[in-house]
């Protein structure tokens, strides 16, 4: 793997103390794999099956359904509500279908809530097979209401989608990778301008302050002179910085966008990954001509705050949001690096989760939202490819 694209230290491993469960205005939640523990319980006995094998070993053989526990809570229900949750149940499972295009298994023949459990393996073995980005199914149970939820989720992987601006200065300054480097210019221009990627050089980015930090710690130490090389990185993060940052700003690198790709004649097989990456950008932004990395990012990754506990989502943030592990930076390389590295390390080790692209939609009878996350994916791959390249 290469240095700008890191691993987030450790982690997936490193817990923050966790707030309290959002208590959600629903009365209860029942995912795929709850579903042994939250039924809407069924009094009479499963309908028995058997293998069909006539051996003194058939009973070795046979496959029984899994015995459910009885939820206190749902003893009493009669078989008018259990027809009701029933019916609710698959008038939402009709919508869910049709939106993505499966074809469960039949459960009409198994008996209450046997017929809901395997449904539910089915549908999340099928969605998750065949819908990118999927990420989980819910079963809600709200006013007297059952009905779906689905969540498509971008997974980054925990890395660091940090990009270097100096290789790109070294590339418009050499005779030889002029022509490539402006190409890859109106690549940073639009993730810069279009997709909203954050740029170390302004104070409102993340890293801008940790070059700061990183500035006060060797202008407290008094063992490093001027002519100490971090001190002299930073004034070449810094100098550098400013000058690509008006160079990756200027709009002009959009309207030459398209003209760049039509007169650039690769020379070798980086010009040519380069040439390809740039024709991915442009297809992406004339696609997505005003969609921003952040377009479907939440805070907490709470999508509803309204059904949220206030506490949890006010308070404070509790994940590594989305601007704090992308952005454009000076180099991959040096001892401010290491430096850098750790300190985000240091920072991200204290959250358990990250900041991510999601959708939810809700099969209740209303509209269901078509929207996905094919921009969210070609972008990230774009910014994983670039990465490579400058380094």
């Amino acid at each position: 793997m290469n240095e700008t694209k890191n691993n987030i230290g450790n982690y997936s491993a490193t817990r923050r103390k966790k707030a309290k469960t959002t208590a959600p205005t629903t009365h209860g939640i029942c995912r795929m794999d709850e579903v042994g523990k939250r039924q809407f319980g069924n009094k009479e006995r499963q309908a028995e099956i058997g293998s069909g094998i006539g051996t003194f070993h058939a009973f070795l053989k046979t496959c029984f359904m899994p015995k459910l526990k009885e939820d206190k809570i749902f003893s009493w229900e009669d078989k008018l509500h259990i027809t009701k949750i029933e019916k609710g149940f698959y008038k939402s499972l009709s919508l869910l279908i049709k939106h993505y295009g499966i074809s469960p298994l039949s459960t009409h023949d198994f008996n209450y809530p046997y017929n809901i459990s395997l449904c539910l393996w089915d549908v999340q073995r099928q969605l998750k097979s065949k819908i990118q980005n999927w990420e989980n199914i819910h079963l809600i149970e709200k006013e007297d209401r059952i009905f779906f939820v689905a969540q498509e989720r971008y997974n980054t992987g925990a890395t660091l989608y940090y990009i270097p601006v100096i290789p790109l200065y070294q590339m418009l300054r050499n005779k030889n990778r002029k022509k490539t480097g402006l190409l890859l210019l109106s690549v940073c221009t639009y993730l810069y301008r279009i997709a909203d990627i954050p740029y170390y050089r302004q104070e409102d980015s993340h890293l801008y302050w940790i070059y700061e930090m990183l500035t006060e710690w060797l202008e407290q130490d008094e063992e490093v002179d001027d002519n100490h090389i971090s001190k002299k990185e930073l004034q070449k993060a810094e100098i550098i910085g400013d000058i690509m940052g008006q160079k990756i700003a200027c709009k002009e690198n959009l309207l030459f966008f398209e003209e760049r790709l039509k007169q650039f004649k690769p020379k070798d097989n980086f010009d040519n990954e380069c040439f390809l990456l740039a024709e991915k950008t442009f297809n992406l932004y004339r696609e997505y001509p005003n969609a921003s990395v952040f377009r479907n990012t939440y805070y907490n990754n709470v999508v509803r705050p309204e059904e949220a506990d206030e506490d949890e989502y006010y308070n404070e943030e509790t994940i590594i949001t989305m601007d704090k592990y992308i952005s454009f930076f000076a180099e991959s390389d040096g001892l401010i690096y290491d430096n850098l590295m750790d300190c985000v390390n240091n920072e991200f080790n204290e959250y358990g989760e990250a900041q991510e692209p999601m959708i939810f939609k809700t099969f209740d009878g209303s509209n269901v939202t078509h929207e996905n996350l094919d921009f969210e994916s070609r972008l990230f791959g774009i910014l994983n490819e670039l990465c490579r390249l400058f380094n």
